[in-house]
C-alpha cells in the first residue's frame, strides 16, 4: 500500500505536552523543525532501500550527522502513474502550506538530490496506528483524544480542500505514540484543473461526497483569509506554478464561501473556536 511508508524514529515526536490550539505538535517542537529541515537536507546519507510497497516507489534514507542518526522517506514520484498526476514537488508544498497555515501536522519535509535525481525528503515518524489499522483492527481510541480526534478530521479536510488533495485516505492518516494525527503523502495535491477550482474536494457538494467540516479553529480560517498569491508564493518557493497557487486561491473562496454558509446556519459559536 503506497501510503504506509514511515515507521522508525523521530524524536520531534516522543512526548507528549500541550500542544497548539491548531496542530498536533509542542511549541518546543516547532521550534526545533528549523534543525530538522536542515538535518534532512544536510546529513550523509550511510544506508537507503526500497520501501518494498508504493506506487510512488519511496525509498529509505538513514541519515547521520554527529551522533543523531535518523530514518527519512525519498520520493520522486512525477507524471502521470495509474491514471493520476503525481508530483514529488507537491510533498514539500503541502508542507509549507501546513506551515504557514499553523496546522503543524506534516512532518518536516525538504527537497534532496538522491541518485542524481531530485525528490523529497520527508522525516519518518514513530507510528503507532494508520487511521486504516485502527478501523480494521477495531482499536479502542483513548477517550481523553477522541475530541481531538473529531477536530482533526474536519482541519484535515478543510486543509485538504484547500491544496486539492485527491488521495487522503485512511492509510495516509497516521497516529503517533501520542495519539496525534500526523499526515502523510500528498503528491497528488495541488490540482488546478477546472473541476478543482470549481469544486472543493469535501463539504455539501465535494468531489468526494458530502463529508463535512463541521467546526473549525477560528485561527485557522483567519489564516485561510489572510491567503494571497504573493505569501503562498514566499512560502512554496518554485514547488508550485502560477496555475496551482491561483488553483489554492480559488479554493479558498469557495472554502470561505461554505464556513460562511454553515455559520448562518448554525450560528459562528457552533462552528468556529
Amino acid at each position: 500500500m503506497r501510503q504506509k511508508i514511515l515507521l522508525g524514529l523521530f524524536l520531534f515526536f516522543l512526548t507528549f505536552h500541550v500542544y497548539t490550539a491548531n496542530g498536533q505538535f509542542t511549541s518546543e517542537e516547532i521550534a526545533q523543525r528549523s534543525q530538522w529541515e536542515d538535518f534532512l537536507k544536510t546529513a550523509e546519507i550511510i544506508e537507503f532501500k526500497d520501501v518494498g510497497e508504493g506506487v510512488t516507489k519511496p525509498i529509505w534514507l538513514t541519515l547521520k550527522k554527529g551522533d543523531v542518526v535518523r530514518k527519512a522517506v525519498w520520493k520522486n514520484p512525477k507524471g502521470i502513474q495509474q491514471g493520476f498526476l503525481e508530483g514529488w514537488q507537491y510533498e514539500i508544498a503541502a508542507y509549507e502550506m501546513d506551515k504557514l497555515l499553523e496546522l503543524n501536522m506534516i512532518p518536516p519535509t525538504v527537497g534532496r538530490t538522491f541518485g542524481k535525481k531530485k525528490g523529497s525528503l520527508q522525516l519518518a515518524i514513530d507510528k503507532l496506528y494508520s487511521e486504516l489499522e485502527i478501523m480494521d483492527k477495531n482499536i479502542e481510541f483513548p477517550k481523553e483524544m477522541i475530541d481531538n480526534k473529531s477536530d482533526r478530521k474536519y482541519i484535515t479536510r478543510a486543509f485538504d480542500c484547500l491544496i486539492g488533495n485527491e488521495d487522503r485516505t485512511q492509510q495516509n492518516i497516521l497516529f503517533n505514540t501520542s495519539w496525534r494525527i500526523i499526515l502523510i503523502d500528498h503528491s497528488r495535491s495541488f490540482r488546478s484543473t477546472k473541476m478543482f477550482t470549481e469544486q472543493l474536494m469535501y463539504g455539501k457538494n465535494g468531489i468526494k461526497g458530502a463529508l463535512l467540516f463541521r467546526r473549525l479553529p477560528r485561527s485557522f480560517v483567519e489564516k485561510i483569509k489572510a491567503l494571497t498569491p504573493d505569501k503562498i508564493q514566499e512560502a512554496v518557493g518554485s514547488y508550485l506554478t502560477k496555475k496551482e497557487i491561483n488553483a489554492i486561491i480559488a479554493r479558498k473562496e469557495l472554502l470561505l464561501k461554505e464556513i460562511e454558509e454553515m455559520i448562518k446556519e448554525k450560528g459562528e459559536d457552533k462552528v468556529l473556536y
